[in-house]
């Protein structure tokens, strides 16, 4: 098979990647905090309002991410073009049955790696120059769900390289994921909570990842490390047990409620020393 030069595929993803970044994280922020901002002003989680100087420090990072993100891209469509990966073109080969199947799969997989090292970067070795970017603003915004510092944006990227090298997927699967993976990165870190006080106790709130939950984290630091579900952070004792009730104290807006998110953090975890 005959495929471009790595620099082809490497300048085409590279625009692809920060279009996606712009169109999704950028349409969401215009939505919310400009064309909705008073609307939706009550269900703020923000402490204060973004500042233009933290939005550009996070469009360099997500800058930055998205040279990683490409050169990745760029080395599996490379080795594609040679038969050197599991992606594959023809649903029926293994059947469309397997399309879901294997996006489920990978889903339960990222979230995984995603959970383990995420709480790695968090270790007071590492997090200074591996994950301190990320977490620079606080508060965290759309545009803060690709910011990454360029060792984080790697092992990140690391992920989507070795899943195409290890399990058949097809190209579709992959662009869904992909998409999935922006779309509930940009929801959690949205700043506001959109679900009434009652999801709290819906099962999706339960053991689905959103703006609260994740909002918690960038806020004590030493909670909530996953991605979409919160079933690692459940079994290795990482879930805040006081997640629903500050669910539902944002939304309500009655009694100031006591709780850790609101108590200035350590930026590590003491449990990893």
């Amino acid at each position: 098979m005959i495929g471009h030069s790595f620099e082809f595929y490497w300048f085409a993803f590279f625009g692809l990647i920060l279009a996606r970044y712009f169109l999704i994280a950028g349409g969401t922020y215009l939505l919310f905090y400009v064309l909705l901002k008073e609307t939706v002003a009550q269900h703020s989680l923000r402490r204060s309002p973004p500042s233009s100087r933290s939005i550009w420090r996070e469009l360099r990072l997500a800058g930055v991410s998205t040279i990683a993100f490409s050169l990745g891209a760029a080395f599996v469509l490379s080795r594609y073009d040679f038969g050197g990966t599991q992606l594959y073109s023809d649903p029926c080969q293994y059947g469309w049955w397997y399309l879901g199947i294997s996006f489920v799969t990978v889903l339960v997989l990222q979230d995984t790696y995603f959970y383990f090292v995420h709480r790695m970067f968090h270790h007071p070795f590492i997090f200074k120059w591996m994950h301190s970017g990320h977490h620079r603003s606080g508060d965290p915004t759309p545009w803060t769900s690709f910011a990454f510092d360029l060792p984080e944006a790697i092992v990140q990227m690391i992920f989507f390289v070795g899943i195409v090298l290890l399990i058949p997927l097809h190209f579709a699967t992959v662009i869904a994921v992909l998409l999935t993976m922006t779309v509930w990165a940009v929801w959690n870190h949205l700043g506001f909570e959109l679900f009434p006080p009652s999801f709290a106790h819906h099962w999706l709130s339960r053991w689905f990842i959103g703006s609260t939950h994740h909002s918690i984290h960038h806020r004590s630091y030493t909670v909530h490390y996953g991605l979409y579900f919160t079933l690692w952070d459940r079994l290795l004792g990482t879930q805040d047990p006081r997640y629903e009730h500050e669910f539902a104290a944002v939304l309500k807006r009655s009694s100031p409620v006591k709780h850790e998110i609101d108590k200035p953090k350590q930026r590590t975890d003491p449990s990893l020393s």
